[in-house]
């Protein structure tokens, strides 16, 4: 695990890249940052997490990190031991975590819950869409206080990088850490009242199949009765309106994705 600390004191602001070894674009937004050598008005913690897995390019060696939090510092897996290391770094901070999808190429912001970190950053990330996850937590480092999770775009795209960047410079813009771009002092990054809110509702699961297929649009309401998503040729429609999140064909091994209620805007 690599930790670079920027700026005077200790760290209460974080910024964690590499959960998973197969997502490129958290370590190649790190780089950047720190190639810009920037004057940092609050200290702030830089963490490129499972180093092991992203130079092998695998999700990860022995178990899901982001299934393995808190972790166990005598854990018989990598991810485990790893999990409470990470955990022991993020203690006391606001923490950013930078991932990237299968399925949507836009980015989006995940919460825990509707709390004051996501009312109060959130609405100024680049972000049109936040997802609340709060039953679907369990091991997951955003269950740790105070950390928000972005969706920087599709997994090893220039374009993933490229919004992991400036994902990092609006989030540290709103912490107080960095000056927004273009500004001349530490500013908020800017808010905005148009951030639609979806809270997960269940797993769509897959049936057992050779092939897949998905024709909804993720975020995009699926009407009841409508055909969403094929096994083998098979339709699959649902029972019951629902907005898709992260679906795709193959990003998860037994499920599509997951289906979601329309909460709100807010700003």
């Amino acid at each position: 695990m690599r930790v670079v600390e920027l700026g005077d004191g200790r760290p209460e602001i974080a910024v964690v890249a590499a959960i998973h070894g197969d997502e490129p674009c958290g370590p190649r937004a790190v780089e950047r940052l720190l190639a810009d050598e920037e004057e940092y008005e609050r200290p702030v913690k830089l963490i490129v997490a499972n180093e092991e897995a992203l130079a092998a390019g695998e999700r990860y060696l022995d178990t899901d990190l982001n299934r393995a939090f808190p972790g166990d510092p005598d854990a018989d897996t990598h991810e485990g031991r790893l999990a409470h290391r990470l955990t022991s770094e993020l203690t006391g901070c606001t923490t950013l975590a930078l991932h990237s999808t299968q399925s949507y190429a836009e980015p989006f912001a995940v919460i825990d819950t509707m709390d004051e970190l996501a009312r109060g950053v959130a609405p100024h990330l680049p972000v049109e869409v936040v997802v609340q996850t709060d039953a679907f937590t369990e091991g997951r480092l955003i269950e740790h206080p105070h950390t928000i999770e972005v969706e920087c775009g599709l997994q090893g795209s220039e374009e993933a990088a490229d919004n992991a960047y400036w994902l990092v410079r609006a989030f540290l813009a709103a912490t107080g850490a960095l000056p927004a771009p273009g500004a001349d002092g530490v500013v908020d990054a800017g808010g905005r009242d148009d951030v639609d809110v979806f809270r997960l509702a269940d797993r769509i699961p897959k049936p057992p199949a050779s092939d897949y297929e998905v024709f909804a649009h993720n975020f995009q309401r699926v009407d009841a009765g409508e055909r969403f998503a094929a096994a083998d040729g098979e339709s699959i429609v649902a029972e019951e309106p629902f907005y898709p999140v992260l679906l795709s064909a193959y990003g998860y091994e037994r499920e599509f994705g997951y289906a979601a209620e329309y909460v709100d805007t807010f700003g």
